[in-house]
């Protein structure tokens, strides 16, 4: 991407190192990536938010891409996230048994499980058979909003960085729940915009549904603007509905 401007950097913060991907001038606007992505899921608003008077800024995570991966599951809390990205602006699912997981996900192939995770279109758990699996590679289509080079681009980081680190996050989940115990029932006093698309698997949570449309939602985050279901959308909508996404962000931020 740097043929579009985006420029590349590490800083490093807490003990590790971060790459960083950015572009533009003016206020900051700092995009956060999730599972199995990296800075690059960001590429399209970084330049269409760029081309609008901000400076967009995305992260590899700890564990992913270019940034370092620390052994320990306990260093992937939220508290790690947070206190990266607050040094990182300074300077410029169930807990599973280590190595299960990732053991499975070789069995797979790094580029067939991440074909399989960005083409899904079910909102139902993702499942990998415990039976012998042949890897399928190019046989699993790409959606329409994911090229070739695209999907080249994540398999060779990931094949770098390898899965212990993404999935770390998810170790952690009993963890961060004991570390932000003092903070139970706190509200959420900051502006809120929610997005999501219907074909989301974690629209179709037990409850949260429910939790989002009916007032509890609210009630955690009195702030809360508005509430977005896009039609036909699965989980990566930042990729999948590149432009919408890009100005529901402009024209959110905008205001302040």
């Amino acid at each position: 991407m740097e043929e579009h401007g985006i420029s590349h950097r590490t800083v490093e913060v807490n003990g590790i190192s971060i790459h960083v991907a950015e572009k533009g001038e003016g206020p900051v606007v700092l995009l956060v990536h999730g599972f199995p992505e990296l800075w690059y899921s960001w590429r399209h608003q970084i330049l269409g938010l760029a081309a609008r008077g901000y400076r967009a800024l995305a992260p590899d995570l700890r564990g992913y891409g270019d940034s370092s991966a620390p052994p320990t599951v306990a260093s992937y809390s939220v508290f790690h996230i947070v206190g990266d990205l607050v040094a990182l602006l300074d300077a410029l699912a169930i807990p599973q048994e280590p190595g299960a997981v990732e053991a499975e996900f070789d069995r797979l192939g790094t580029e067939s499980l991440l074909r399989m995770l960005f083409a899904s279109r079910n909102p139902g758990p993702f499942l990998i058979p415990k039976e012998a699996f042949v890897p399928l590679d190019w046989q699993i289509p790409l959606p329409d909003w994911l090229s070739e080079e695209d999907i080249s681009y994540f398999t060779r980081k990931f094949d770098k960085s390898g899965f212990t680190g993404p999935v770390n996050y998810y170790r952690c989940l009993d963890l961060n729940w004991e570390l932000g115990a003092p903070w139970c029932g706190v509200k959420i006093q900051v502006p809120v915009k929610f997005i999501v698309g219907d074909l989301d698997l974690t629209y179709h949570y037990p409850g949260i549904q429910d939790y989002l449309h009916r007032g509890g939602f609210k009630d955690d985050v009195p702030m809360l603007e508005e509430v977005v279901v896009m039609e036909g959308v699965a989980h990566f909508i930042n990729q999948e509905k590149a432009p919408e996404i890009t100005d529901h962000i402009y024209h959110f931020i905008r205001k302040f």
